[in-house]
């Protein structure tokens, strides 16, 4: 083991110890150890104790711990605080920059416990009301769990996106508008994707390797990281047989090996398109969205698949937060913002009282706001502004609010956001007897996922999605892309009970408002339909349905 290693066990007992606030002193002590072992040129593990005894800082207790790691390496002082510490507070303390004494405050006040939940506190901006925190901090971190996240082998989809999609564009541009396109699990849109996949003319083969930094290179493919250190493959083959390669490389493996099953040919190589590979099959086209779940091929026989919905079917933004609760802009500021993108109107949700942590509103803010909305609906007409909140489900299932001010609402989207270790049972009849709830428009983000970072709510969606059947409550396909939550593989039984679903953003500043595309993305996955999302409905539609 190198002094560095050994060094930085200290250094992690130091960090452990001053994030559970115990024993500052000590703390300091093994820090001091830490600086002084990493200063040593000789091997650690070759000293004597006394030898190690005459190094500056360091005393017999230390020296008989780095005996220990030497012998066995690891500690158990050590130990007995890793036992103690959720996982997800040892990631956060390897994040260099962040510091133990932020991360005890974000544990302590906010409940944060894994990396996943502190990037989603970013999103909704819940750093800045923190002692000690603001803006530029809140961005520094956000920038530090980025860039953590990008360093393990798991990634959102959005965090990929406009990367590759700018790559194709200039190898497009150095190759005189060369053949390439995404494939892989970007092209199915998975939630959660390993790296970027792209599929290229192998003509082009040396233009590609100036783009990205290549480790391996075979007649197949091209394999390394974008100068963005994201780790990506580019397949390669001839432009003749272009379709064949797209659909193998495509996938997955189930989907490839039902469809051959399923198909008249059983040999699809050095076909040019893709489309061509489904017509020798006999077999209707079948979105790459779709195919992670072979289920659909019998439909594709059939030439019953669903019209997918598309980015522009979305007419008005629902679920979003302003300046009043835990957004970073004014009501103004959504509200222009989301009418000079192209929509017809919003649904401000902000938090309600019993999210304190995220500055929910009292009753009296929340006729403040009203009031607000009233005269920018004057002010800004066509143009709608509707009156909504994001209603805290209580541990009881009820919400938040006395019934005459859930009535003043527009529409109420109601969402959990404490007390998430709940049994399946116990969590699943919460949910529904917030359904149940005739205030209850939309039910937010069902199991409360955060991806990557918490797996959410246990519940029976069948349940779940049968409550909201019953009860005429839309389920929220929360687009956050940390969240997309309903899984989309929920979405055929919500659409089979003819339950709709809300592509809902959850926006938290202006720009927030675009991740309903990451919402789509999911929902295409899922086989959602513009009729039975709810906001694809016009302005006049959408008044139509809240007047019911």
């Amino acid at each position: 083991m190198t002094n560095k290693e050994i060094a930085q066990k200290f250094k992690f007992l130091a960090d452990l110890i001053d994030v559970h606030g115990k024993d500052k002193y000590r703390g300091k002590t093994y820090n001091n150890v830490y600086i002084q072992l990493r200063k040593q040129t000789t091997p650690l593990e070759s000293l004597s104790e006394k030898e190690l005894e005459e190094i500056k800082g360091v005393g017999k207790s230390s020296v008989s711990k780095i005996k220990e790691i030497v012998g066995t390496g690891t500690m158990k002082k050590l130990e007995e605080y890793l036992a103690i510490t959720p996982p997800g507070i040892q990631d956060l303390i390897s994040i260099k920059g962040l510091g133990p004494k932020k991360i005890a405050q974000l544990w302590k006040e906010l409940e944060i416990e894994s990396v996943g939940e502190l990037l989603y506190a970013c999103n909704e901006n819940r750093l800045i009301a923190l002692n000690g925190f603001g803006d530029k901090t809140q961005a520094d971190i956000q920038g530090k769990l980025l860039y953590f996240l990008q360093s393990r082998d798991k990634f959102h989809y959005a965090t990929f996106e406009q990367e590759a999609l700018g790559l194709i564009e200039e190898i497009k541009k150095a190759t005189n508008n060369g053949l390439v396109v995404l494939t892989g699990e970007m092209r199915r849109k998975l939630t959660i994707i390993k790296q970027i996949e792209l599929l290229a003319d192998q003509t082009m083969a040396d233009q590609i390797k100036t783009l990205i930094n290549c480790t391996e290179q075979t007649d197949t493919k091209i394999t390394g990281k974008t100068k963005n250190e994201v780790p990506i493959t580019v397949h390669l083959c001839p432009a003749e047989a272009f379709g064949s390669k797209l659909f193998k490389t495509t996938g997955p493996r189930d989907f490839l090996e039902a469809f051959v099953a399923a198909a008249a040919e059983k040999e699809f190589k050095g076909l040019p398109t893709e489309q061509a590979v489904f017509e020798k099959a006999s077999i209707h086209y079948i979105d790459p969205e779709l195919r992670d779940d072979d289920a659909w091929i019998e439909q594709a026989k059939k030439q019953t698949l669903p019209q997918l919905i598309v980015d522009s079917d979305i007419k008005g933004i629902l679920h979003n937060h302003s300046t009043y609760s835990d957004g970073l802009h004014t009501l103004r500021e959504m509200a222009e913002y989301t009418r000079d993108s192209g929509y017809e109107y919003l649904g401000i949700t902000d938090h309600s009282k019993a999210a304190f942590y995220a500055n929910g509103l009292k009753p009296d803010r929340v006729l403040q706001q009203m009031e607000e909305i009233d005269q920018l609906n004057k002010e800004l007409a066509p143009f709608k502004i509707f009156k909504g909140i994001e209603s805290d489900i209580l541990n009881d299932g009820s919400l938040d609010y006395e019934e005459d001010m859930l009535a003043r609402f527009d529409f109420i989207v109601a969402s959990v956001h404490t007390n998430l270790k709940m049994d399946e049972e116990k969590a699943t009849q919460r949910l529904i007897k917030a359904i149940e709830n005739p205030y209850t428009t939309i039910l937010g983000h069902p199991t409360s996922r955060l991806l990557l970072a918490r797996k959410g709510y246990p519940l029976d969606h069948k349940q779940i999605i049968d409550a909201c059947a019953a009860n005429n409550v839309i389920i929220e396909l929360n687009a956050n892309p940390h969240r997309l939550d309903i899984d989309w593989v929920w979405i055929p039984y919500a659409m089979e009970r003819g339950v709709k679903i809300a592509i809902n953003p959850d926006a938290h500043s202006m720009d927030g408002i675009h991740h309903v595309h990451f919402g789509v993305c999911a929902a295409r996955k899922g086989g959602l339909t513009a009729d039975m999302c709810l906001n694809t409905l016009s302005l006049k539609d959408f008044e139509a349905f809240l007047a019911k």
